[in-house]
């Protein structure tokens, strides 16, 4: 009896033993699930000024929820407003200069003009008579040829004096010339768009929100020196976020465009639903890994982008995601 019991047991262990054995073997060789790590991108804006300068105030601090529009920073710039004042004097000056072209010249310019003008045709009137007695004297002898010849001068110079004179008093009532008035409404328009332009500076002096987001990073402080379009602050819009993912070729019918997976993501502690909006090959400098030699081929890996299904702001650029696929055959 005790026999046939040590014989039992013997059994029994190597029954246990044999199937120990088989699980084993069998767990070792089944196909084990791929596990894919990714993590969690957000689209983020750089705040920063055309304007080159000391950042004078930051209004926003790291975390702060921001609006569209709202004020992040502002930057210091004394010689900007230096130039606005010189711009805003040449367009006065340019504005002024125009509308006199364009006006004419002042009244009392042609008054004067005028009276010169007639004062020049009454000296000629007075010496062309004087001319024509003189030609009937000298006919009849009386008047010497010298006399007619300093008479007949004098003509002449006044009927040159009349039509210098009435020229003078043409041009003050024409004023300036077409091609002078064009050249005088150009420089206006040249002047007002310098004066737009440094405006257009002076605005830039305050940096506004583009996006409503999360500050996510201040990369100066006040009274450090900004150069021209360098990022001060970072603003992230965690409503805008995406998985990012490196695939290797083999598993990508399961990430075709359109799809849907779900990963887990530690960091919310709970299986979240994804669906792949984007497909693109990685560069060669890092996307080769060579495969067993029996396949005879290498592998690429492949960036896979997918935006959760639901999204209510909880995502944080850097979250983990894990992804589980079952191996291929």
């Amino acid at each position: 009896m005790k026999k046939r019991f040590e014989v039992g047991f013997v059994i029994l262990i190597a029954t246990i033993l044999i199937l120990w054995l088989v699980i084993s073997f069998y767990k070792a060789y089944m196909p084990k699930p791929q596990v894919l790590q990714g993590q969690i991108q957000a689209k983020q804006y750089s705040v920063s000024s055309k304007l080159a300068g000391r950042v004078g105030s930051v209004l926003v601090k790291r975390g702060d929820k921001v609006q569209k529009g709202d004020l992040i920073f502002t930057i210091l710039s004394p010689e900007v407003e230096a130039k606005l004042t010189q711009a805003k004097a040449g367009y006065e000056a340019a504005k002024a200069l125009a509308e006199e072209t364009h006006k004419g010249a002042r009244v009392e310019t042609i008054i004067s003009a005028r009276d010169i003008y007639n004062s020049a045709k009454a000296m000629r009137e007075l010496t062309e008579k004087t001319y024509k007695r003189i030609e009937e004297l000298y006919q009849n002898g009386v008047a010497s040829l010298q006399r007619k010849d300093e008479a007949f001068t004098a003509y002449q110079n006044a009927k040159f004096s009349e039509n210098t004179a009435y020229q003078q008093y043409k041009i003050a009532l024409d004023g300036a010339s077409q091609e002078t008035k064009q050249a005088a409404t150009q420089k206006e328009i040249a002047a007002a768009g310098q004066l737009s332009e440094v405006e257009a500076y002076i605005e830039d002096m305050q940096a506004f929100s583009p996006a409503e987001g999360e500050v996510a990073n201040i990369l100066l402080s006040e009274g450090e020196l900004s150069p021209s379009g360098f990022p001060v602050v970072m603003v992230v819009d965690n409503k805008d976020a995406w998985l990012k993912l490196s695939v290797s070729e083999e598993y990508l019918p399961n990430f075709s465009v359109g799809s849907e997976f779900s990963a887990y993501l530690p960091a919310l502690n709970k299986e979240v639903s994804f669906r792949v909006r984007y497909v693109s090959v990685m560069g060669d400098f890092a996307t080769w890994r060579a495969t067993s030699t029996s396949k005879g081929y290498d592998l690429k890996s492949f960036e896979i982008e997918a935006v959760p299904i639901q999204n209510n702001g909880e995502f944080r650029v850097g979250m983990s995601a894990v992804v589980t696929l079952k191996k291929p055959k």
